[in-house]
């Protein structure tokens, strides 16, 4: 996959090894590159965080990724934002999307699939026009009702165990009814299937833990 032409890649993590590593991975695919020791390093910065795309460790000493990025919010900077973690956490993951990221991956991850994840950033953050949305508002109010229920599941950030127990199903067709979501709305990821829903006004029933 050839590297984006567009801004740089700003990222935010307290490991030194992986900061560097990233940072001449992306180097090596063609990106400019921006790198942080801390968040508060890129809150310093925020006057001139004008284009690219930010990439933060979700847990870091003194603030989290999800906090700076709703810190930068508060200033006006609005690059699309793309959460690291080191643990699956469907939770963290839903917290992540209500509050404005547009995806999250897990590490140790592969080079494709960051370069994936980058560019599906740049997309969103170019292409989040009213009749998209609108058009996926339309799929999502249409769904039959378990899959509806097992999505508000997912906004809530349950776990499929917990879905599976609450509606009275088994897990492995919670994990069918999850595919369909997928199939039907064109997500690629869980991770874009919540930025969907989001993004198209559909609310978690329970509000998410800041």
């Amino acid at each position: 996959m050839e590297s984006l032409t567009r801004g740089p890649v700003h990222i935010v993590d307290d490991e030194d090894a992986v900061r560097r590593s990233l940072g001449n991975m992306l180097a090596a695919a063609g990106f400019a590159v921006e790198l942080y020791a801390f968040p508060q390093e890129l809150l310093a910065s925020a006057g001139r965080l004008i284009d690219g795309c930010v990439l933060a460790d979700v847990r870091m000493p003194q603030m989290s990724g999800i906090e700076l990025m709703r810190r930068l919010h508060a200033l006006g900077v609005t690059l699309p934002f793309i959460i690291m973690t080191g643990h699956a956490d469907v939770p963290l993951a839903v917290e992540s999307m209500k509050a404005g990221a547009v995806d999250f991956i897990e590490k140790p991850f592969r080079r494709e699939a960051l370069l994936q994840a980058l560019e599906q950033a740049f997309e969103r953050a170019d292409t989040p026009s009213f009749v998209a949305r609108e058009q996926q508002r339309r799929t999502l109010e249409a769904l039959p009702r378990r899959q509806s229920e097992v999505l508000t599941g997912i906004l809530d950030g349950k776990l499929n165990k917990t879905i599976a127990f609450e509606l009275g199903i088994s897990v492995r067709t919670v994990e069918e009814y999850r595919a369909e979501l997928m199939s039907k709305t064109g997500a690629r990821s869980l991770s874009e299937l919540i930025w969907l829903a989001f993004s198209a006004g559909i609310e978690p029933a329970f509000a998410v833990a800041s």
